[in-house]
C-alpha cells in the first residue's frame, strides 16, 4: 500500500512557503494540510534563516503542543545548535544552498517512516556532548561545584522563566544582589549562561 502523508509547511518568507506547498501539493503520497492545523500533520517542514531565539522559541512551543517530527531547512546551522534540533524533534536537516525537491521529499518520507536525516556533524556533536554529559556525571562532586542555598533559590526561579527583577523581588534581594549570586555561579563552575548554569544545576539534582 502506498504511504500517504500530510505535511504541514512553515516558512520565514513568502517565496519559500509558495516553493514548498506547491512542490508538495503536486505529489500524489502527499496531502498538504494547513499551517494552523499542525495536530493533523504526520510530519512538519520548516524553511527559516537560522535557529534565531524566536525560532527555537517557536521550535519549542511546537514541540510541546503536538509532537510532530519536523524537518528544518536552514540557511544556515551550527554545531552549538545540535542539542536544539534534538530538543525540538527536528528529525532531517537541511542546508538550503544546496536542497531539492527530491531531497525534501526524501526527508518528509523518511520521517514520516520513523527515520531522519541530519549532517554528519549535528550527529558528531551530539555524541560529544552526551560523551560530556556522562564524564560529568560520573565524576565526583567537588566543594567548589556545590551550590549555596541563595544559589539553589536563584536557580530555582531562572528555572521557572522569571527574570532579574523577579528573582530579586521574589529573593527581597536588590537586583545587583542577584547579578552577583548569578555571576559567582558562572564564574566558579565555568558556565556560560542561565541556560547552562539551570542545566547543570538540573543534571546534579540540586534543582
Amino acid at each position: 500500500m502506498e504511504q500517504h502523508v500530510r505535511v504541514a509547511v512553515h516558512a520565514g518568507d513568502d517565496l519559500s512557503l509558495t516553493g514548498l506547498t506547491s512542490y508538495l501539493a503536486h505529489r500524489p503520497d502527499i496531502t498538504v494540510v494547513p499551517a494552523c492545523d499542525r495536530a493533523r500533520a504526520d510530519v512538519v517542514v520548516m524553511a527559516l534563516p537560522g535557529l534565531t531565539a524566536d525560532a527555537v522559541t517557536c521550535l519549542r512551543e511546537a514541540a510541546d503542543a503536538s509532537p510532530v517530527p519536523v524537518v528544518l531547512i536552514l540557511d544556515h546551522l551550527g554545531d552549538a545548535d545540535a542539542l536544539t534540533v534534538a530538543e525540538c524533534r527536528i528529525v532531517a536537516v537541511l542546508a538550503r544552498a544546496t536542497v531539492t525537491g527530491d531531497r525534501v521529499l526524501r526527508s518528509v518520507l523518511a520521517a514520516a517512516a520513523g527515520g531522519g536525516l541530519m549532517p554528519p556533524n549535528l550527529v558528531a556533536e551530539l555524541l560529544e556532548h552526551v560523551r560530556r554529559l556522562r564524564a560529568e556525571l560520573a565524576a565526583p562532586l567537588s566543594e567548589s561545584g556545590r551550590l549555596t542555598a541563595r544559589e539553589i533559590d536563584v536557580l530555582r526561579l531562572m528555572a521557572d522563566g522569571l527574570d532579574t527583577a523577579e528573582i530579586a523581588s521574589m529573593l527581597s534581594y536588590s537586583e545587583r544582589a542577584i547579578k552577583n549570586v548569578f555571576y559567582g555561579i558562572t564564574g566558579r563552575l565555568g558556565l556560560r549562561n542561565r541556560p547552562h548554569a539551570v542545566a547543570y544545576a538540573l543534571r546534579r539534582g540540586m534543582i
